[in-house]
């Protein structure tokens, strides 16, 4: 448990070489998108909430970050070369949409094949699954490889629903990185560890730039390679482990994005309208619809994600039940953290679902998506 001295050390050198690298490099790929045109221009899409052009392809600036300290200091294992390769793929897909736009279907493409390569070609599915009560289970390829590919797709879109404000997704991306280094640590898995570590230096290195006022976006670059470096990451390092509750991590850590794109989505649904069409029914959007600035907006998302990693940690080190003895104070601190991220969770859920219904520009606002869906 914990591994070595050296493995602790590659952890933080790696997440200390990537911050470095992240802050050093953005501001010249913000040049560069000025360049070459790839700005978001106010008002060209009724989602965004800044108010003066912002260069893109952030994403190239964490790619960089990212990739050379993993040639650095990671075991370049086959699952690991897999999560390379397809890490550089999601990004050029993301860079491309960055620069001349995509229709739905290419980028889902593109997503597809960025997720493909480390399952079909680099071992990297889930095959097994380990649940309290129930055990651990195996998969066959045919079911754990589909799954597999479905998890990466989906976290990788689902992050890029989340950057929607200035810092968000880095934000989230940083907290999540860090709890998966803390896991794959503790569970004797250097190599996740350091690549998450890794994935959470060049996050908090980008927010140097990009929270509020953002000097530059991330982009679907950086969008897409950080929903894949995290979905590929919790597939490796935490889903493949004979930890009791290894499937609660992903869900807990990644709770917020995937809640706030499940919302979405039966909203999509709820009212037949395409899935794949962005509109502002998002978490941060119905923050800002309440009367938040974009910063409080993004520090109440930042606590709600760190109190569930927290509740992840907690899952994972303080066990109530060790070795057949119930241990008070274990089971005090579970329990309130437990209570914490569940307080955390209804406060959110109180603040976007009853507040909202004091606010006259909310009731405004819906009665006219009422009218315009009657029309």
């Amino acid at each position: 448990m914990w591994g070595t001295l050296t493995d602790h050390l590659e952890v933080v050198y790696g997440a200390v070489v990537a911050c470095a690298i992240v802050i050093a490099l953005t501001p010249a790929v913000g040049g560069f998108a000025r360049r070459v045109g790839a700005i978001d221009v106010p008002g060209a899409d009724p989602r965004r909430v800044h108010r003066l052009p912002v260069p893109r392809l952030g994403g190239l600036a964490l790619f960089i970050a990212i990739f050379v300290p993993a040639l650095a200091f990671l075991d370049l294992t086959r699952p690991m070369r897999g999560l390379l390769i397809g890490a550089a793929v999601a990004t050029t897909v993301g860079t491309i949409d960055d620069f001349r736009g995509l229709n739905w279907w290419q980028k889902l493409g593109g997503q597809l094949a960025a997720a493909v390569i480390p399952v079909a070609f680099f071992g990297v599915w889930i095959d097994r699954f380990t649940f309290p009560v129930l055990g651990i289970h195996s998969l066959p390829m045919s079911v754990g490889a589909p799954l597999t590919v479905l998890w990466i797709v989906g976290i990788m879109n689902m992050v890029n629903f989340l950057d929607g404000l200035d810092g968000l997704a880095a934000g989230v991306c940083a907290i999540a990185g860090f709890t998966f280094a803390v896991i794959a640590l503790s569970l004797s898995r250097p190599n996740p560890a350091v690549y998450s570590a890794i994935v959470f230096g060049a996050c908090l290195g980008f927010l140097r730039h990009n929270f509020y006022p953002a000097r530059i976006f991330m982009g679907d670059s950086g969008a897409m390679l950080l929903g894949f470096l995290l979905a590929g990451i919790s597939v490796q390092g935490l889903l493949k482990t004979a930890a009791t509750v290894a499937l609660f991590f992903p869900l807990l850590v990644l709770a917020v994005p995937i809640l706030d794109t499940s919302f979405v989505l039966a909203k999509r649904l709820k009212y037949r309208q395409p899935l794949y069409l962005g509109d502002r029914t998002h978490l941060h959007h119905r923050f800002l619809n309440i009367g938040f600035s974009q910063r409080r907006a993004v520090v109440y998302l930042y606590a709600w994600c760190a109190t569930l990693a927290a509740a992840a940690l907690g899952t994972r080190f303080l066990e109530p039940h060790a070795h057949g003895v119930w241990h008070l104070w274990r089971t005090v601190a579970a329990a309130a953290i437990a209570l914490l991220a569940i307080g955390a969770s209804i406060y959110i859920a109180y603040l976007l679902e009853i507040v909202k219904l004091a606010n006259p520009r909310v009731r405004r606002q819906r009665e006219a998506d009422e009218r315009r869906r009657s029309a």
